[in-house]
């Protein structure tokens, strides 16, 4: 068991390491203030601000869709279907099956309903697509969590007089640090994945300003500069890396952190 842990441990402090010797050299105010130059690509000036943006975009517009959608469906497979509802396995068993579907088979999809929605690569497909990928690990990491809530608590608050809704409510605040994790989950799938927009999102050297524009992401910017001949360039794709790292170890940190004031408010 320690020998596997250090394992682990090892192959984790090397990536960083790696990532880090290759970008930090790389990385520097530009890099995260600037849109890339005409040259930048050739080892010229400019950064990846439009990929940060871009990347910000549609994770958040994602995020906002599945919660809309994996809060309801989850509150409803757990406390308005009975306990062995036919119903709810076909729900859990559904969620399984698209949670190990490859994110190049949601790229190819959303590319697919794109055109038949008329729909160009775009802000607005790029958020659609991600929605997809990780509206499957929400749901399902939010079913497991709520799950493993005592079934004392809905029958108290029932037998009290409350409806289902004024139970949802309270149940949802139990189990708000739950979601944050499954949002966590989400979060980590979603905005490292380079597959799902390639098709959908595009890419673009500006930041968009409207859903129907191209949008670039992080994952994409920094397997670009990889495929680029010119070493500069390919250093900036390890300093990308950097940025998209600090990025997820901030909303793991804030994740964590409302996780934990959550759960020192629950009733």
């Amino acid at each position: 068991m320690i020998c596997a842990a250090m394992i682990i441990l090892g192959v984790l402090v090397y990536i960083i390491a790696t990532v880090f010797y290759r970008g930090l050299p790389a990385l520097n105010l530009d890099m995260i203030t600037k849109l890339p130059g005409g040259g930048f690509y050739l080892g010229k000036e400019g950064g990846v601000l439009n990929a940060i943006v871009g990347s910000l975009y549609i994770m958040i517009g994602s995020l906002i869709i599945s919660i809309l959608i994996s809060v309801p469906l989850v509150m409803f497979v757990n406390f308005y279907l009975p306990p062995k509802s036919v119903f709810a396995f076909l729900i859990r068993f559904s969620l399984d099956i698209l949670f190990g579907i490859p994110s190049i088979v949601y790229g190819a999809f959303g590319f697919a309903l794109m055109i038949y929605l008329g729909i160009r690569a775009s802000l607005l497909g790029g958020i659609l697509t991600v929605a997809m990928l990780i509206m499957p690990i929400m749901m399902r990491s939010f079913d497991e969590i709520t799950r493993l809530l005592s079934r004392d608590l809905p029958d108290a608050l029932l037998s009290l007089g409350a409806t289902k809704y004024e139970m949802v409510k309270v149940i949802l605040r139990q189990l708000m640090p739950g979601l944050v994790t499954a949002i966590l989950l989400a979060i980590g799938r979603g905005i490292g994945d380079a597959a799902t927009v390639l098709f959908t999102a595009g890419y673009t050297d500006n930041i968009p300003a409207s859903l129907n524009q191209p949008a670039a992401t992080l994952p994409l910017s920094i397997f670009f500069q990889l495929g680029s001949p010119v070493e500069e360039v390919q250093n900036r794709a390890y300093a990308s890396a950097i940025i998209l790292t600090v990025i997820i170890l901030i909303l793991s940190f804030s994740a964590r952190y409302f996780s934990s004031k959550f759960s020192k408010n629950k009733i």
